[in-house]
């Protein structure tokens, strides 16, 4: 599993090349400044290489990450993901987030909780929550907060539908301006979504109609260009009427 962390680098020019595990991206004995490492890369000796298949990428001012499409979900430190409540234990809720083990969710990680205001979280409840915790040796460790201590939109999911996509649509999806597909179905639709890096997609809409449609067009979504994610919503709202 990758933490992020800082090391000396330099721009890579294998960014937006699609690499291997075990490719090196880049020489560290050729660099100069810091960049920061996230999923999909680790640091062996004086290089950075691929620890999964994707696509390297690159966000000013320094950071590098991988970007693919699986299925399975590494947990990294600072994610958005959406989890399933699969146990209550003493002080701590274990949450099913889709990793190769469950995460852990204290009690007191929520905005305004003590010890005895404490959320009511049944088995089976839907959460949007960030990983503050994520190491190899460890579980990773949740908190429906944000760095300030407040909500900001995490915590509970009420009522809504619960899709799976893969990890890169996700990411797309979480993208800033605002997905093709987010965006034509906002002109036309009124509806709540959260979507969590690890794949999973929430949906809220005042009828079961929209949030089918919704959910269809997000997964359909993937491999469409721009333009025809736009063709294809307004086909899909064309046979909703």
């Amino acid at each position: 599993m990758d933490v992020e962390s800082s090391v000396p680098g330099a721009v890579s020019p294998f960014v937006n090349r699609i690499m291997a595990p075990g490719d090196v991206v880049l020489d560290l004995t050729k660099a100069s400044n810091v960049l920061r490492l996230g999923s999909g890369l680790r640091q062996d000796g004086d290089n950075i290489a691929m620890t999964k298949v994707g696509r390297l990428q690159f966000k000013k001012p320094n950071k590098y990450w991988v970007e693919g499409s699986q299925k399975r979900y590494i947990p990294n430190t600072e994610d958005v993901v959406l989890g399933i409540v699969v146990d209550r234990r003493f002080e701590m809720f274990v949450v099913d987030i889709g990793g190769p083990t469950y995460a852990s969710l204290p009690m007191l990680a929520f905005e305004g909780a003590t010890r005895r205001n404490t959320p009511n979280l049944q088995v089976g409840a839907a959460l949007y929550a960030r990983v503050v915790k994520a190491h190899r040796d460890i579980d990773p460790e949740l908190c429906c907060t944000d760095a300030s201590g407040k909500a900001a939109g995490f915590g509970p999911l009420n009522g809504g539908y619960i899709l799976e996509c893969s990890t890169g649509l996700a990411r797309v999806l979480l993208s800033k301006p605002t997905s093709p597909v987010l965006e034509a179905l906002g002109k036309s639709l009124s509806f709540e979504i959260a979507v969590g890096m690890n794949g999973r997609v929430w949906v809220n809409a005042a009828t079961t109609a929209t949030t089918i449609l919704v959910s269809n067009a997000i997964l359909n979504s993937e491999f469409l260009t721009a333009a025809q994610q736009h063709i294809m919503v307004q086909k899909l709202l064309q046979k909703s009427q």
